[in-house]
């Protein structure tokens, strides 16, 4: 059974970062890279310098902790999906949660991923109906991308998976090493999603030779 509502029309024209509402930052010949690595000592939810380079369980705080700021567009493109939990207080709550917080207000959420979840992302799914109209979703067994992107003003590319091991608040002991660049520069967020918006609207589908793994077809 598939979960969240379908992506309806192929047909819609996606919103490019440019002009006005695109970065502020401005490419340069040799940009600046920072580091986000715990070690360094990069502050929760730091601005993304035109690229910050992101290791480990600082996935939490510069990726996971974004999210809650979106104002109107969100993109998550991810390979695997499972229950994974943010920072509440003294205690925790499902990204799905924060996700529904965000539908509610009018955020678009589009989703994009390989395979459908596991059983505890479901149960959770069911407690929020906002995301059943508020955030779209396509289902594509070749994506193996992690792309998520802000406001189509920041993004990250990396390897972290929408799991709590991968961008989640698992312990430095217990979640994967994990790698990714987030950034604010404009050719590097327009990449990212003209990639993501390709697979979203489709493009690939006509001349795909996988399409007999494909149970849920974007076209």
């Amino acid at each position: 059974m598939m979960f969240g509502k379908k992506k309806t029309s192929s047909k819609k024209e996606t919103k490019k970062p440019r002009g006005k509402s695109s970065p502020r930052s401005r490419p340069s010949s040799r940009p600046a890279v920072s580091s986000a690595t715990p070690s360094a000592g990069t502050p929760r939810n730091a601005p993304a310098s035109e690229f910050l380079y992101i290791s480990n369980e600082a996935h939490y705080d510069q990726v996971i902790e974004r999210i809650k700021t979106v104002k109107k567009n969100l993109w998550i493109g991810t390979a695997d999906i499972k229950d994974l939990y943010v920072k509440d207080g003294r205690g925790t709550k499902p990204l799905l949660e924060v996700l529904s917080d965000l539908a509610k207000r009018g955020v678009e959420i589009r989703l994009i991923h390989a395979k459908e979840p596991g059983p505890a992302f479901r149960q959770d799914f069911d407690k929020y109906p906002a995301l059943i109209e508020g955030m779209e979703r396509v289902l594509c067994p070749r994506v193996h991308f992690k792309i998520i992107v802000f406001d189509l003003k920041a993004a990250y590319v990396g390897s972290a998976n929408l799991t709590g091991a991968g961008l989640g608040m698992k312990g430095e002991n217990t979640r994967n090493f994990e790698a990714g660049i987030l950034s604010t520069n404009h050719d590097f967020v327009k990449s990212a999603a003209e990639q993501f918006d390709r697979v979203w609207m489709g493009a690939h589908c006509k001349e795909c030779k996988r399409k007999e793994f494909c149970g849920d077809p974007i076209g």
